[in-house]
């Protein structure tokens, strides 16, 4: 009697590849929706959202800090001609025969506020008139004249270091030659100065004996 082959046996190669296919198409699957649950927007495993990120309190009080000190390291503000006051000064009223003038300025922050001006021998000028005779000046002659920023507190005059005056006449053309001595003997003579392009309040008044 013939038997009957059993139809359960065993199956293609290819049946089994494309049932694998299957499941593993199914596994990527169940793990892509996964991972869309936990970083969908809002939910605790994502990104935190930028209205929701902390900053820290002091962040800003540290760029003040640091814009503050930028300011004071740049220093105070230039003196406005309207905030400085300036004065002629002599070391003495009278001078005897053949004694040598002292000339120097004093300048004065009349604002509220500190201030910054050029005290450095390029910005002061000084002038010796006698009537309406120019009879002197510093910036004839003068040499190698520098720039100095100086800091001036309100209400605290400085005052420059004195020049000598030869108690001569000058101009621009006797800077390499001997020059003649100024009328003496009694005469007057005023000062008047210049700093940090700002004139001088009145003259200094003194006499050459």
């Amino acid at each position: 009697m013939s038997t009957l082959r059993d139809p359960v046996g065993p199956k293609d190669r290819k049946v089994y590849i494309r049932r694998r296919l299957f499941v593993l198409l199914g596994l990527v699957a169940v793990i892509a929706v996964v991972v869309l649950v936990f970083l969908k927007p809002g939910s605790s495993g994502g990104a935190k959202d930028a209205q929701q990120v902390n900053v820290p309190g002091d962040l800003a009080t540290s760029e003040q800090a640091d814009t503050q000190g930028d300011e004071k390291a740049q220093g105070p503000a230039a003196c406005s001609a309207g905030q400085l006051k300036v004065t002629p000064v002599t070391d003495k009223s009278s001078y005897a025969e053949g004694e040598i003038p002292l000339l120097s300025l004093s300048v004065e922050n009349t604002g509220k506020e500190p201030c910054a001006a050029d005290l450095g021998t390029a910005g002061m000028e000084f002038t010796v008139t006698s009537g309406d005779d120019q009879v002197w000046r510093s910036i004839d002659c003068q040499k190698n004249p520098q720039s100095l920023s100086v800091e001036i507190e309100p209400g605290k005059p400085l005052e420059s270091d004195p020049i000598t005056w030869d108690r001569t006449r000058s101009s621009a053309e006797t800077c390499d030659i001997t020059r003649e001595p100024v009328t003496a003997g009694g005469a007057s003579y005023h000062l008047r100065v210049k700093a940090a392009g700002v004139d001088g309040d009145g003259t200094a008044q003194f006499i050459l004996q």
